[in-house]
C-alpha cells in the first residue's frame, strides 16, 4: 500500500481468518500498523523518541505500551490512575498525570510514585492552593496552561500569576518540571489557521519560560500537542532550544482513527492499526442493514457517523442505539448478507479501545494472542481496596 492511497478504500492487510469464529464486536490490533504508525512519529521527531510523550489514554494496553518502551518511547502521558500503574509497570521511565488530581485520586498518584521510585511520576497544578495535595511525596508538578481551550490551566496571558505559582511550587519543596499546553481545540481548523494559532501560542509559552527564567526559575520541559496540533508543534522552530527539552504528546497516532487520520497530512504515513470486527445481523429494510457495533462498541463520543467501512464507500454508517448499528447501503450497491463481517475503523479509537476487555491480536490475518485491555475504565475506588482482604 503506497503512502497516497486512500487508508479506508480496502480491507487488504485486515481480513481475519476464519473471522466467522471471533464473537463480534471485537477489538482487533495489528501490531506491523502499530509499528508503522510509531515509525512515522520517531520519523516526523527526527529520530527522536525521547522528543515523544504519547499519552497512553489511547495505547491502553500494557502489549502496546511495551512496544513504545521498546522502541525507546519511555515518557508518557495518563488520564487516570490505571493507566499510570499500567505505564509505570510496563517499562515506563516518566509519567505525567495530565488530569486534574485532587481527593483521594491526589493520594493514589502519590502511592503508586512511592512505589515505582524509578520512574518519574509528575501531576499538573494550576493554582497555589493545590500544592498541598503533593507536600512531602514525590510526585513531581507542571504548570497547566490553558492555550484557549477553557478546560484546564491557568490562562495563557496571565504570565505575572503562572510565575507566582511556580515560586510557590518551589517554595512548597516540590519538583517544579515545566510547563504543559494541551491545544486539542485546533482540531476546529484548517491546516493554515491551526498553524498560525498554534504558532501565536508556542510563542506565548516561550515569553512564560523566559520570565520564570528571569526569576530564577528553570523550565525543565515544554509538553504541547495532542493529534491534531502535532503537525504545528514540529514545525515551530523556538522549539530548537536548548534551555529545555521540549515533546509533543499526541496519542491517536500510535493506531490512528478517522479522525485523526483526516487532521493529518496524508504524507505522515499513518494507518488505521486498531478496527472493531462487527457481524451484520439484520436487513430491516430496503438499502439498510445492521452490524453489532452500537454505541456501546464505537464510541460514538465524537458524532455521527462513528466509524467507516473498510472498503466499502458504499456503506454509510448511521446513528447507533446502544448494542446496534445502522448502515445505509448506496443505491445500486449490493448489501453484505447476515453474517457477513465488517471491519470499522471508528472517528474516536480512544474511547473505543476502552469499551472493550480484550483485544485480538492479528498478525498476517491470524489471531496470534487476545490481550487484556490492561488501563481499560479505573482501578477499585481506595475505599474499597483499603476493605478488601
Amino acid at each position: 500500500m503506497k503512502d497516497d492511497d486512500d487508508p479506508f478504500a480496502s480491507t487488504a492487510g485486515y481480513l481475519i481468518h476464519k473471522a466467522e469464529q471471533i464473537l463480534t464486536p471485537a477489538l482487533a490490533i495489528y501490531p506491523e500498523l502499530v509499528d508503522r504508525n510509531i515509525s512515522s512519529t520517531l520519523r516526523l521527531l527526527d529520530g527522536d523518541p525521547n522528543r515523544w510523550r504519547p499519552h497512553v489514554k489511547t495505547a491502553k494496553l500494557a502489549f502496546i505500551m511495551s512496544k513504545l518502551v521498546e522502541r525507546g518511547v519511555v515518557n508518557f502521558k495518563a488520564s487516570t490512575t490505571l493507566e499510570l500503574l499500567s505505564a509505570c509497570k510496563s517499562g515506563a521511565a516518566d509519567v505525567l498525570l495530565a488530569y486534574p488530581a485532587a481527593g483521594a485520586v491526589a493520594r493514589r498518584t502519590r502511592e503508586i510514585a512511592g512505589e515505582f521510585r524509578t520512574v518519574t511520576v509528575s501531576a499538573l497544578v494550576e493554582s497555589v492552593s493545590q500544592l498541598g495535595e503533593w507536600s512531602g511525596g514525590n510526585v513531581g508538578a507542571f504548570i497547566d496552561v490553558n492555550p484557549g481551550m477553557n478546560r484546564t490551566g491557568v490562562e495563557q496571558d496571565k504570565i505575572g500569576d503562572i510565575v507566582i505559582l511556580a515560586k510557590a511550587i518551589v517554595t512548597a519543596g516540590l519538583t517544579f518540571r515545566g510547563l504543559h499546553y494541551y491545544d486539542g481545540h485546533l482540531s476546529n481548523y484548517e491546516m493554515a489557521e491551526r498553524e498560525l494559532i498554534a504558532h501565536r501560542g508556542y510563542g506565548r509559552l516561550l515569553e512564560i519560560t523566559a520570565a520564570l527564567n528571569s526569576e530564577g526559575v528553570m523550565v525543565e520541559e515544554i509538553i504541547t500537542a495532542g493529534t491534531p496540533a502535532f503537525p504545528c508543534t514540529i514545525s515551530y522552530p523556538g522549539f530548537k532550544s536548548e534551555g529545555f527539552i521540549h515533546r509533543a504528546s499526541p496519542g491517536t497516532v500510535v493506531y490512528g482513527d478517522c479522525s485523526s487520520l483526516a487532521q493529518l497530512p496524508r504524507e505522515f504515513g499513518y494507518r488505521p492499526a486498531a478496527i472493531v470486527a462487527s457481524t451484520v445481523v439484520s436487513h430491516p429494510c430496503a438499502n439498510r442493514i445492521t452490524c453489532d457495533a452500537g454505541h456501546k462498541t464505537v464510541s460514538a463520543d465524537a458524532g455521527a457517523p462513528t466509524c467507516r467501512v473498510l472498503g466499502r464507500p458504499d456503506l454509510i454508517p448511521k446513528k447507533p442505539s446502544e448494542e446496534h448499528l445502522p448502515v445505509e447501503v448506496a443505491e445500486g450497491s449490493e448489501p453484505p448478507a447476515i453474517g457477513d463481517i465488517l471491519y470499522l475503523v471508528p472517528k474516536h479509537v480512544c474511547p473505543t479501545v476502552n469499551n472493550f476487555d480484550h483485544a485480538l491480536i492479528v498478525e498476517k490475518g491470524e489471531v496470534v494472542s487476545v490481550k487484556p485491555v490492561t488501563a481499560r475504565g479505573r482501578e477499585i475506588p481506595l475505599i474499597i481496596r483499603a476493605a478488601a482482604p
